[in-house]
């Protein structure tokens, strides 16, 4: 009799693990490469950015192809008057501007502007590929609310808060000096939107509509991640010494950790959490939050593409699992009740399979690069 009141209680602790990792489902996968459709996207994660780089055809080209992003549209920006054309630029000092809407809970405003900076020349003065003059200058351009006016494309992408206009800023500060960096004193432009003119309808998507058109950018490289990092995977007799038991049945076996037992489910200090056995960045501290339930929670990777989503009917119920795309190894679940401020997604992750790396350890520890998404 005690030995069936111990099987029951274990029996009832791991479905209620299972059901407390589980508040909601959502069984929509990654790695469509298709843009997202517009309907498809909360209005609370829609945001847009607008960014000039110089001959707005291959700019929007690019963007298109990344995940995350559902709309654009060319047209010119922080000009000195509120409308123009595109025989009258020189005139009216706009810039040659692609507007960039995309879902927040897919990819990141720091992911965004890294693509940015991968495609222009930051110190290059009004000239990007073959073209030259004050329309193709570069610059980094944010709405807010009070600019509603003075563009006539407003729309729900643009509405931003106080809060999210402060962390708007914040990001493009952070980039900015990223870059410099690495480059020295930059040529571009950044701060708040003014006077934005959508484009001739020729000039919208024209790379689609003209696939032979002049381009002078590489599109190829929205294809390719944003780093050459490797991070190889140990054969299985490395891997069962480098892991301990718990870490190699939830990330091999696909098992759960109980609830509340993960260190990292109470570590809210600023850094990065990796991969266990491969050492690779997948989540960052400033997308984890409190959730409650007892397993490290974040709204997202730390960049698109770092996971894996698969459908799981395991224990009768419908969920998607989360692996790593380098090792493939078991994460945990992704469910659509996080905070509505962070995307509303809520990626529930076993510690046992993390491993935390302090931000003032990252350059040491050789992953400096992401110190931009650590804010």
């Amino acid at each position: 009799m005690i030995r069936q009141i111990i099987i029951f209680i274990l029996i009832t602790a791991l479905m209620v693990g299972l059901s407390a990792c589980a508040f909601n489902d959502k069984n929509n996968t990654k790695g469509d490469s298709k843009m997202l459709r517009k309907e498809d996207v909360m209005k609370s994660n829609r945001r847009s950015i607008y960014l000039a780089g110089g001959c707005f055809w291959g700019v929007e080209g690019y963007f298109k192809k990344l995940q995350g992003v559902y709309n654009t549209e060319t047209g010119y920006a922080n000009g000195k008057s509120s409308d123009t054309d595109y025989g009258s630029l020189k005139k009216s000092d706009h810039a040659e501007t692609v507007k960039i809407e995309y879902d927040m809970s897919k990819i990141s405003l720091e992911e965004l502007l890294l693509h940015y900076f991968r495609i222009i020349d930051p110190k290059s003065v009004n000239k990007q590929g073959n073209e030259e003059g004050r329309q193709y200058r570069t610059g980094i351009y944010y709405p807010t609310s009070d600019g509603e006016k003075s563009n006539k494309t407003f729309d729900d992408s643009d509405k931003l808060s106080a809060a999210h206009v402060a962390d708007t800023k914040t990001s493009i500060k952070s980039l900015l000096e990223y870059e410099s960096k690495k480059h020295g004193k930059l040529a571009v432009e950044s701060g708040k939107l003014n006077n934005f003119v959508k484009a001739e309808d020729y000039h919208q998507d024209y790379l689609d509509k003209n696939p032979n058109g002049y381009c002078h950018i590489n599109l190829n490289l929205a294809d390719k991640p944003l780093t050459d990092e490797h991070y190889p995977v140990p054969n299985k007799d490395k891997l069962k010494s480098k892991l301990d038991s718990k870490a190699y049945d939830v990330m091999k076996k696909n098992d759960t950790e109980r609830a509340f037992s993960s260190p990292l489910n109470d570590e809210y200090r600023r850094g990065i959490y990796v991969d266990k056995i491969t050492g690779e960045p997948l989540f960052s501290s400033s997308d984890k939050f409190k959730s409650g339930c007892g397993w490290p929670s974040f709204s997202k990777p730390i960049l698109s593409g770092k996971v894996i989503e698969k459908n799981d009917t395991s224990y009768g119920m419908k969920r998607t699992e989360v692996r790593t795309k380098g090792s493939d190894s078991h994460l945990g679940h992704v469910f659509d009740d996080g905070p509505a401020e962070k995307g509303g997604l809520r990626y529930c992750i076993n510690g046992a399979s993390l491993r935390f790396i302090p931000y003032d350890e990252m350059d040491a520890k050789g992953y400096g690069f992401y110190k931009v998404f650590c804010k």
